[in-house]
């Protein structure tokens, strides 16, 4: 290809942007509204007289330019909330541009030129290299191509990604070397990704949680939640477990606290924990059940080596356990070792037999996550208000500034491609009751498998379970 639309090229003149704009749109209303004020006057004007008996008209002037004035900021206003998308382009720019002029990615030389009315001369300095640098916005993302033109910047152009994501309040998701440039892909305006609870539904394998971001749990199995008291772990948590009782699956809730999922208990019976017994039974009758599956998946005739529980027609289980930090800290040292080996056993085979762990903490507390039981956790959520430290236990040491906004559901999240990304989760609409809903959806999964049952529908689950096997693959 002879050539590439790469956006609009960045220049010297971009650096002040925003006031050339306004004052491109300012003056004409200013000047528009002084003449309709001094349009009798003006009409009607006689020169000679004026100029031998001139006299100011001072209330009319003070008020002209006072109505001018606040005219002319409002049409500017109004243009900055009609044309909002239009000023946050233009915005970016004068910011990329001054970036440039600030770290000195340019060169200059100082010229003679002559002077106005006069054979004098004077030093002026002239720009005589100014990087290829291109902004464009697409498909929700900012691309930002600088060319591999083998200046003395070149190699601090390659390390700006932080840089701008940070300068542009974006998520840095990729970065790629095209023909001659090293392009920057950051996603935009993250909030508008964001959807409603009725829209997480998990198919296949995978739960959408935002228009760009899902839960590929079959591919990256078991979710890690943190969050402080008010940043939204628990709706987050209660929109998972509705979207895997939709799916059908054998949900297990582990609740220490006996707070908002021991509620659960009522419309899932026997499928809550809440005491220290009862939990450690559950997790050990949970790795029982896990070897169980897998010696029995390896029985059935069309078992090949590879497939995973969906590939079988098998349905998932998905283990919801609240304040896990929590619970370890009130184990003695028998009882933690034992925990831990049945999180263990769980994190590291679970994806295959279709196992999966959400943990949910307030604090994820690395010495209950060590020997690599964090790192299996491949889908990883922070909300709310967290310290640096959280944010270390939660995502390990990375190149992310952390910015707070009080969002409620607002936070990060680590979604298995090696960036972290600002996240939102699902909008719970308010007085959303989450018990009638997955109440609602427990009787239409049991009323549709009692029907599949009768109708015969087995073989079909096989080969939705074949699609999603081949997919993880």
């Amino acid at each position: 290809m002879l050539w590439k639309y790469r956006g609009v090229r960045i220049r010297p003149r971009m650096r002040n942007n925003v006031i050339m704009t306004g004052t491109i749109i300012f003056v004409p209303v200013f000047l528009l509204s002084m003449f309709f004020f001094w349009a009798d006057h003006l009409f009607h004007l006689d020169v000679m007289k004026t100029v031998k008996h001139f006299e100011w008209n001072i209330p009319l002037l003070i008020k002209s330019v006072l109505c001018s004035i606040l005219a002319g900021v409002a049409v500017v206003t109004l243009a900055y909330f009609l044309f909002n998308g239009a000023y946050k382009k233009l915005y970016h720019r004068q910011k990329i541009a001054r970036m440039i002029f600030s770290n000195k990615f340019y060169e200059k030389e100082s010229i003679q030129v002559k002077k106005l009315f006069s054979n004098e001369t004077a030093a002026k300095e002239k720009i005589t290299y100014f990087p290829r640098m291109y902004y464009q916005v697409k498909d929700n993302h900012i691309y930002i191509r600088i060319a591999m033109d083998m200046s003395r910047f070149q190699n601090r152009f390659l390390d700006l990604g932080k840089d701008l994501e940070n300068g542009l309040f974006c998520d840095l998701v990729d970065k790629e070397m095209e023909e001659g440039f090293v392009c920057f892909k950051l996603l935009y305006d993250v909030k508008k990704n964001r959807i409603s609870i009725d829209d997480a539904v998990a198919k296949d394998g995978v739960l959408p949680l935002m228009k760009h971001v899902s839960w590929e749990f079959d591919k990256l199995p078991h979710m890690l939640i943190s969050g402080g008291t008010g940043g939204g772990k628990t709706y987050f948590m209660l929109t998972v477990i509705k979207a895997s009782v939709d799916l059908g699956a054998d949900v297990k809730i582990l609740d220490p606290k006996n707070a908002d999922l021991a509620d659960l208990e009522e419309i899932l019976p026997k499928r809550v924990y809440s005491k220290k017994s009862g939990i450690l039974m559950c997790l050990r009758k949970s790795v029982d059940g896990m070897m169980e599956r897998m010696d029995e998946m390896k029985k059935m005739p069309n078992y090949k080596t590879g497939v995973n529980y969906a590939y079988l027609g098998l349905k998932p289980v998905f283990i919801f356990f609240d304040e896990y930090v929590a619970f370890m800290d009130l184990l003695d040292m028998k009882e933690r070792n034992e925990a831990l080996s049945y999180m263990k056993q769980l994190v590291m085979m679970g994806r295959q037999a279709g196992y999966f762990l959400v943990l949910g903490a307030q604090r994820p507390d690395a010495k209950y996550l060590a020997d690599g039981i964090r790192d299996q956790f491949n889908f990883r959520v922070a909300l709310g208000k967290m310290s640096d430290t959280g944010y270390g236990m939660m995502f390990g040491d990375v190149d992310k500034t952390f910015m707070v906004k009080d969002v409620k559901g607002r936070g990060y999240a680590y979604v298995g491609t090696g960036s972290i990304l600002e996240f939102y989760s699902p909008i719970v609409p308010k007085g959303y009751d989450f018990m009638s809903s997955i109440k609602e959806s427990l009787v239409g999964v049991e009323g549709a498998q009692a029907t599949a049952v009768a109708s015969g529908s087995v073989s079909d689950q096989t080969a939705s379970g074949e699609r999603r096997s081949e997919a993880s693959e």
